[in-house]
């Protein structure tokens, strides 16, 4: 444990994880598009020295918009709003290399990452949503393993046009009227299967020296990716076993792409529901229950398991099934695995879940909560958790106040920000351009005065 510190996300899932959270008392029904809503989520967790706040993406209308909210903003615009409120906490958005083009993303997340000061991560998914491939000309979703080819040229192209800044070519002397040194701004002159780029981005790397690269695919296609490229993966556990046997598999597949096994951040989805005392936690997951949304959760379920809502009986364990070859893999075998172990019927499983994530759910006071984390911790089976509250901002801050001061008693969370830049809430080293040493400068482009 010596040097090793926890690690905390909060994955803002606008009015909380649980379906139901935007009925609660507490919750919000405008937060999936009231920015301040994210704002002060944020404040919460910076005020709990979190090490960043997360935000997923869904570019389509959700299939029961009639029954909860869902993820509308884009969040590149909401995390430019979260750093201009906040000063410390990092800002991870997710962007899909489906339906986006490197040269674009990469100056945006460049772009966010130098008005943050250093504090972004981009969160790298393939989107297997039909609704989304509508939205982008597309009819079909590309097969698993060519969404997952594309994504890792499109990671290698975004990587380099980060370092296509060396960290001294911005000079800026008034004096001698010495602006940028173009011997050290490189043309990446990419050419691959999916894209051709010619590069170079035309602004500096930032304090970091370019955003955290955060992976969250648990398949074997995601996590080849994942070894190959992330610093940061959002995983899915829901015993201890699985996250050893996970972080173990990672780390090993790291090594042989010639990276440091220990030197990736693991952090699976924890949504917890907190109450002062056993009981009054569980009343709270009964109120909540109460509230779910009509036949959500069946509907959910039934469409991570890619098969008709009507073939599945709550009342009875889930049927024979097959693994699809393309969609949402990881939360397949999730609840697939659960429902197995567990024994579980449909309308069970559903309940274990909240009615929404395929995540890990805690029900209990704070002393529970932080047992339960510290023991994975110690274990060596993550380094952290993407914490999921049950309804936000009211969860957040039961968590801030009550969970973390005991993590922090047990000395397993710091009490105070010692740096200001993610890579360095993360433990993650700063990484030189790959183009340091190259000779060649960029070709200068004609002037049109």
């Amino acid at each position: 444990m010596a040097g090793r510190q926890l690690h905390l996300n909060v994955n803002t899932l606008n009015s909380g994880f649980y379906s139901s959270a935007w009925r609660a008392p507490s919750g919000d029904p405008r937060a999936f598009v009231d920015v301040a809503h994210y704002v002060r989520v944020a404040q919460i967790a910076e005020r709990g020295t979190f090490d960043a706040i997360f935000l997923a993406d869904v570019p389509s209308f959700s299939d029961r918009p009639d029954l909860r909210p869902f993820q509308a903003l884009e969040p590149t615009i909401v995390l430019a709003h979260v750093a201009a409120a906040t000063e410390h906490l990092g800002l991870i958005g997710t962007a899909s290399t489906s339906y986006n083009d490197p040269y674009n993303l990469a100056r945006r997340f460049a772009s966010l990452d130098l008005a943050s000061n250093g504090r972004v991560g981009w969160n790298i998914v393939t989107t297997a949503d039909p609704a989304a491939s509508r939205n982008f000309g597309a009819d079909t979703v590309d097969a698993h393993a060519e969404r997952y080819g594309r994504a890792a040229e499109f990671a290698d192209v975004v990587t380099a046009l980060w370092d296509s800044w060396e960290d001294e070519a911005f000079v800026g002397d008034k004096a001698s009227g010495h602006f940028i040194d173009t011997t050290k701004v490189h043309a990446i002159d990419h050419r691959g299967r999916h894209f051709s780029v010619r590069g170079p981005l035309n602004v500096p790397r930032s304090r970091q020296g370019r955003p955290v690269l955060v992976q969250a695919g648990g398949s074997a296609d995601g996590q080849r990716l994942a070894a190959q490229h992330a610093e940061a993966i959002f995983s899915v556990a829901h015993t201890l076993q699985d996250a050893l046997d996970f972080s173990s598999s990672i780390r090993t597949q790291a090594r042989a792409f010639g990276r440091g096994g220990e030197d990736i951040v693991i952090l699976p989805g924890l949504a917890t529901i907190i109450g002062s005392t056993e009981t009054e936690a569980r009343r709270r997951e009964e109120e909540l229950w109460a509230l779910s949304p009509g036949d959500y959760g069946l509907r959910r379920v039934a469409g991570i398991l890619k098969v008709d809502p009507a073939s599945l009986d709550l009342d009875a364990p889930l049927p024979p099934l097959t693994r699809p070859a393309d969609g949402m893999q990881t939360f397949f075998d999730a609840l697939v695995e659960a429902a197995e172990r567990d024994q579980l019927t449909v309308r069970q499983l559903i309940r274990k879940f909240g009615g929404s994530t395929g995540h890990r759910v805690l029900v209990g006071t704070p002393e529970a909560i932080a047992d339960d984390i510290e023991t994975w911790f110690r274990a060596g089976a993550v380094d952290g958790f993407n914490l999921m509250p049950d309804v936000l901002p009211e969860g957040l801050e039961v968590f801030v106040d009550h969970v973390v001061p005991l993590l922090r008693r047990r000395g397993l969370f710091r009490t105070h920000y010692t740096g200001r830049t993610l890579r360095e809430h993360f433990g993650l080293a700063r990484p030189a351009s790959r183009f340091a040493s190259a000779p060649a400068p960029v070709a200068r482009a004609a002037s049109g005065a």
